[in-house]
C-alpha cells in the first residue's frame, strides 16, 4: 500500500470553530471556494446559454428538417451510463419533440468496440436512417463518419471527449471541447450536450411554428433525472454548470417525477428515491446501469430508462442487478490475479515502476477498467488493464492519477512509437485503446516511459485534503442529514472529509473485506464508522487511530443515526 498523506484545506481549520451545522456547511463551501452560500444552490436560469455551443445551428437545422419531414433519426450511443443515458434522452426528447421515427443502437463493446467504426454505420444503415446522431462518442470515428457519407447518410455527433488533430468531416458536430467553441462549461457530459441540443431544438420548433396549438410543447426539465445520473456516473467535473444540472434532476426525483427507469434503479438497489444523491447515483444507480454493458449490451440499460411501464422497468431493473453482482464476481477473481502479477514485479525489493500495464489472459474486456482503478487506488498508480479482444487485438481500459493526463500520454506514445496503438481516445483521468497483442511489450516500455518523463520515478504522495477537524458536538443526525442534501459533491466540488484522533471501542470484519467500528472522539460520546474495502486495517484498529472519513447517514431497520464513512485510518502511538 502506497502512505497516504492527510492535508487540511484551511490552515485556520475554520470547521473546528463551528457552532451549528450552518456554519459548518458555510466554512465547508468556503473551502470549495464558494464564499457565499446563497450561491450554492443556482436555479435552472443560471445555466450557460445554450447559443455558445459551436455547430449548434448546423445541428439544429439537420434535426428540424427530419422532424418536418417525418425522417428516420438513429441515434448511435455508447456502452456506459453516460451513454445510454444520453441515448435516452435523445429518444425521449425527440420523441416528445414531435419526430416520427427514431431508433437507438448501442455498439457492443465486445464486437465493435468504442465509437462510430464503419461496421457500426454498417448495422445502422440497415435501420434504413436519414440520419445517424451520436451520442457521447464520435469525435474520432473519421473513418465512421467517411463511411456513412459513403452511404449518403448524414451524421451528427454529439460529443464531450477531447478531439484529435483531425475530426470526422460529419454534418454538424457539438461538443464544447471541439476547436473554437466558446462554451464555458468544458466538462459537460455527453448527456448534457444531447440535453443542451434539445433546448435548442425546442426553441427552434417554437418559433417556427412546429410546436403550439397543434402540438404540446414540452417541457424538457423532464429529462434532468437522466441528465443528472449520466453526469455523475461520468465522473466529470462538477463544475457551476454541471452541479445546476445535476442538483436540479436530484430535486426531479426526490419529488417523484423521475422515469420509471431511474426509480427502479434505484430500489433495486436498496436506496430511497425520497432520499437521494448524487452518491447514490453514482455508487448505486450507475454501476447497475453500466453492468449491461460490461457484461452484455447496453441496450437493455437504454430499454430501461426509455420504457414508461414502471413494471417493465422494475423487470429489467433486476436484470441489471443480477449482471451487476456477476460484474462483481468477475472483478474480484481478476482482482486477484491483478495482485498477483504485481507481487511478481516488486521480487527481490525492487520499487513499482511509474506505470503499470497488467494483462490477464482471461480477463473480461467489460470488468478491466474497474479493475484498473481498484489497481491505482491501492498503488497510486497509474494503470492500464489489458483483456484480449480474442482477434489478435488487446482492448486496454486506463485509469490514471492526479498530474497524469491519460490520453496525452497515450497519445505521446502513439506520435512518438507510430503503430504500437491502433486506436484510443478519452479523458484526463480515464482513456481506452486497442492495440495488437505482439505489441503489448514495446507498448509498456514506451508508456512507462512517458510517464516516468511526467511524473519521475515514483508519482507524487497521495494525499487526502481534508476539511479540518470536526467538532464532536457536531458528529450528529442534523449535521448528516444537512451535509447529504447540501451537494451536489462530486468531482472538483468534493464530498465533506474531516480527519481526528479517536479511540476505538471495538472493531470487526464485515463482509469478509470491510471494517466495522465503534470509536470514541471524546469521554461520553460514542460513534458507529464503516470503511468498505478497508478490512485489511483491522490489525491496527485499536487504541488511538487518526481517522480520515465523512459524516453520514445510516438507516437500519427504520431507524437513522449518524456513521463515519472512512477513507483512511492510521494507528498514533
Amino acid at each position: 500500500m502506497t502512505p497516504i498523506r492527510i492535508r487540511r484545506r484551511a490552515p485556520d481549520d475554520a470547521c473546528r470553530q463551528a457552532c451549528s451545522p450552518d456554519d459548518l456547511l458555510t466554512a465547508i463551501y468556503a473551502n470549495r471556494g464558494l464564499m457565499d452560500p446563497t450561491q450554492a444552490a443556482p436555479g435552472l436560469a443560471d445555466l450557460a446559454p445554450v447559443s455558445q455551443l459551436r455547430g449548434l445551428d448546423a445541428a439544429v437545422d439537420l434535426l428540424a428538417e427530419r422532424l418536418r419531414g417525418g425522417g428516420h433519426i438513429v441515434v448511435v450511443g455508447d456502452y456506459d451510463a453516460d451513454g445510454a443515458t444520453g441515448s435516452a434522452v435523445a429518444v425521449r426528447g425527440l420523441r416528445a419533440l414531435g419526430a416520427a421515427r427514431v431508433s437507438f443502437l448501442v455498439p457492443s463493446r465486445f464486437d465493435n468496440g468504442y465509437g462510430l467504426s464503419p461496421a457500426v454505420v454498417e448495422a445502422a444503415a440497415e435501420l434504413a436512417p436519414d440520419l445517424i446522431m451520436t451520442v457521447d462518442n464520435g469525435i474520432s470515428s473519421l473513418s465512421g463518419v467517411e463511411r456513412a457519407n459513403a452511404l449518403g447518410i448524414p451524421v451528427l455527433v454529439t460529443d464531450h471527449h477531447l478531439p484529435g488533430e483531425r475530426i470526422p468531416d460529419a454534418a454538424a458536430i457539438v461538443n464544447p471541447n471541439q476547436g473554437g467553441c466558446a462554451f464555458p462549461s468544458k466538462h459537460l457530459a455527453g448527456v448534457g450536450v444531447v440535453f443542451y441540443l434539445l433546448v435548442a431544438l425546442r426553441t427552434r420548433l417554437r418559433e417556427t411554428g412546429w410546436l403550439g396549438a397543434d402540438r404540446r410543447e414540452p417541457n424538457l426539465a423532464e429529462l434532468l433525472d437522466l441528465v443528472a445520473l449520466g453526469t455523475v456516473a461520468d465522473v466529470v467535473t462538477l463544475d457551476r454548470n454541471n452541479r445546476i444540472l445535476v442538483e436540479q434532476g436530484l430535486r426531479r426525483i426526490r419529488a417523484g417525477r423521475c422515469c420509471a427507469g431511474v426509480k427502479a434503479l434505484l430500489e433495486v438497489a436498496g436506496r430511497d428515491p425520497s432520499r437521494v444523491t448524487a452518491t447514490d447515483l453514482g455508487f448505486f444507480a450507475a454501476p447497475r446501469l453500466n453492468a449491461a454493458g460490461r457484461l452484455e449490451e447496453m441496450s437493455l440499460g437504454v430499454d430501461c430508462l426509455i420504457t414508461e411501464d414502471p413494471a417493465r422497468a422494475a423487470e429489467m431493473a433486476r436484470q441489471l442487478h443480477e449482471l451487476n453482482r456477476r460484474r462483481r464476481e468477475i472483478e474480484d477473481g481478476m482482482k486477484d490475479e491483478a495482485e498477483l502479477l504485481l507481487e511478481t514485479l516488486s521480487l527481490d525489493g525492487e520499487a513499482l515502476p511509474p506505470a503499470l500495464c497488467l494483462f490477464g489472459e482471461d480477463w473480461h474486456q467489460g470488468v478491466s477498467g474497474i479493475v484498473a482503478a481498484r489497481i491505482r487506488e491501492r498503488y497510486h498508480r497509474p494503470v492500464i488493464a489489458f483483456a484480449d479482444a480474442g482477434d489478435g487485438r488487446l482492448r486496454g481500459s486506463a485509469r490514471s492519477i492526479d498530474g497524469l493526463h491519460m490520453r496525452d500520454a497515450i497519445d505521446l506514445v502513439d506520435r512518438t512509437h507510430p503503430g504500437l496503438v491502433e486506436r484510443f481516445g478519452g479523458h484526463a483521468m480515464a482513456a481506452g485503446l486497442t492495440l495488437r497483442s505482439a505489441c503489448l511489450d514495446p507498448f509498456r516500455d514506451a508508456f512507462v516511459e512517458a510517464v516516468r518523463a511526467q511524473l519521475g520515478d515514483v508519482p507524487p504522495q497521495p494525499e487526502i485534503l481534508s476539511d479540518g477537524a470536526l467538532p464532536p458536538r457536531l458528529m450528529s443526525l442534523e449535521t448528516a442529514e444537512l451535509l447529504r442534501l447540501a451537494g451536489p459533491w462530486g468531482k472538483g466540488f468534493p464530498e465533506p472529509c474531516f480527519d481526528g484522533s479517536f479511540e476505538v471501542l471495538s472493531a470487526r470484519l464485515v463482509g469478509e473485506r470491510h471494517l466495522k467500528l465503534r470509536v470514541s472522539p471524546e469521554p461520553g460520546l460514542q460513534i458507529d464508522a464503516i470503511g468498505f474495502n478497508l478490512g485489511e486495517h483491522l490489525s491496527r484498529a485499536c487504541g488511538k487511530i487518526r481517522l480520515a472519513y465523512r459524516l453520514d447517514v445510516n438507516e437500519y431497520r427504520g431507524v437513522r443515526a449518524p456513521q463515519l464513512m472512512l477513507d483512511h485510518l492510521e494507528a498514533l502511538t
